[in-house]
């Protein structure tokens, strides 16, 4: 239906992005990668097509060789960073950040700092994010009791289903605390039906 609307009006923003979002969905991300490429041809101001064409770039990034990867890192974090600076307050692309901080070596331009400084950004955007960013940074570096005081901290301002989802994983994957991660998930539920 959507490519229909494409062989018709082949700028219909809307049926380009759909196409696109198919396409990822699908992880045929050669394919996503031509619907986002147009979009931000199409409308380069605009933030969510350069958060969506750096994500299936990077996508495409880990599904290749080194050498085509690391050749595909600047566009990437261009992509990001081009999202952030046309909207101030895009959480997923901070997000996104992080993660390519957190996997890249430091000699292709990966950072712990980095990410910390976008988990920062994040604090000051969305409280919730900006902790669970940090016990995620935490969690990767293997400093699981930093990672324990920053979801709870996630938990405290938000009480969200995923803060006490990623502390539960802690204990349970990390900490070989099984028990405790059970514990966290009743707690969970009793907060949810006490709001209900």
């Amino acid at each position: 239906m959507f490519q229909n609307i494409v062989d018709q009006s082949p700028n219909n923003l809307k049926a380009l992005e759909y196409l696109g979002d198919i396409e990822g969905h699908a992880k045929n991300w050669d394919g996503a990668i031509v619907y986002y490429k147009k979009l931000k041809e199409l409308k380069p101001n605009v933030a969510t097509y350069h958060y969506k064409y750096g994500g299936v770039a990077g996508m495409i990034a880990k599904d290749s060789n080194k050498f085509v990867a690391l050749g595909m890192i600047s566009d990437i974090r261009n992509s990001f960073e081009k999202a952030i600076q046309l909207e101030p307050k895009h959480i997923e692309a901070r997000w996104a950040l992080i993660e390519l901080n957190l996997e890249l070596p430091a000699i292709v331009g990966g950072s712990e700092s980095k990410a910390m400084k976008y988990a920062g950004e994040l604090l000051s955007i969305s409280p919730v994010d900006g902790w669970l960013a940090k016990g995620r940074i935490a969690e990767y570096s293997k400093q699981y009791a930093k990672a324990e005081a920053y979801y709870k901290n996630a938990i405290t301002v938000g009480s969200s289903k995923t803060s006490y989802q990623k502390l539960a994983d802690l204990y349970k994957n990390k900490m070989n605390q099984p028990e405790k991660a059970r514990l966290l998930m009743e707690d969970f539920q009793r907060e949810k039906i006490k709001k209900s």
